[in-house]
């Protein structure tokens, strides 16, 4: 239990100075601070992790995986992996981060019921997917004249599964419509968020606001995943008002 408490006080105190040395564009140290949030943030989940949890770790994946992502993004400071034509770090790191909200996605939808969703809310459904085809395309268009072929696929990719992340927590929301839900999908939220704001920095404009705004978002996210991860579902309510509104 003092551990726990410890972990956390280190963890504000990271979360803290991870934002302020963003702000200072200090980005050695961001990388390391960034790097001992995410292992002691792994360290306080793994310490809490229920039995139910256990049996479906797809949260602690999440950890894991994108802890080793911004390790990768500290040790390429020291080690660079790059040639003249690619650049290893770049694809590597994203793919991992990929993989990551990959696991977040199998986290959410791994207690759905698919049938009684599609039939509880087509429409909502239809809706969902025709925004997501066309937010990430027009956000994946956005950069194209400054990718290559290849970098160009990388974050469609992306995009699609950041995208899939925040329609999945939505959707789950609908369905369970509790606390633990919500604090998911605010979760995904500020993911989707910080995802956009971050590829708006690096392709559009380094504005030093931007890299803020993105980092304390991130910030946010991890903290109201951890917060849902100490809750248990509700009893499911109907959520279904847009589809019968549409209905009728």
């Amino acid at each position: 239990m003092i551990i726990n408490k410890l972990l956390k006080i280190i963890l504000l105190i990271l979360g803290i100075t991870y934002i302020v040395l963003e702000v200072f564009q200090v980005e050695l140290y961001n990388d390391f601070v960034s790097s001992t949030l995410l292992v002691l943030f792994t360290l306080l989940y793994s310490r809490n992790i229920t039995t139910k949890n256990k049996k479906r770790p797809y949260f602690l994946y999440f950890l894991i995986t994108f802890t080793i992502s911004e390790l990768l993004s500290l040790f390429s400071n020291f080690f660079v992996l790059i040639t003249d034509t690619v650049d290893y770090n770049y694809y590597l790191s994203n793919l991992l981060y990929m993989l990551a909200y990959t696991f977040l996605i199998l986290r959410c939808v791994s207690t759905m019921k698919f049938k009684k969703i599609l039939k509880q809310f087509p429409v909502t459904l239809l809706i969902l997917i025709t925004l997501g085809v066309f937010c990430v395309t027009l956000i994946t268009e956005t950069v194209q004249n400054q990718l290559t072929t290849s970098e160009y696929v990388l974050e469609f990719l992306y995009n699609v599964i950041v995208m899939a992340l925040l329609s999945a927590a939505l959707i789950s929301y609908m369905d369970r419509g509790d606390n633990k839900s919500m604090l998911f999908l605010i979760g995904s939220m500020f993911i989707f968020f910080s995802e956009m704001l971050q590829l708006a920095y690096y392709y559009v404009a380094e504005l030093q606001h931007l890299a803020v705004i993105y980092s304390v978002f991130l910030v946010l996210a991890f903290v109201f995943f951890y917060l849902q991860s100490n809750l248990k579902h509700q009893e499911v309510q109907d959520f279904d008002f847009l589809d019968s509104n549409l209905k009728a």
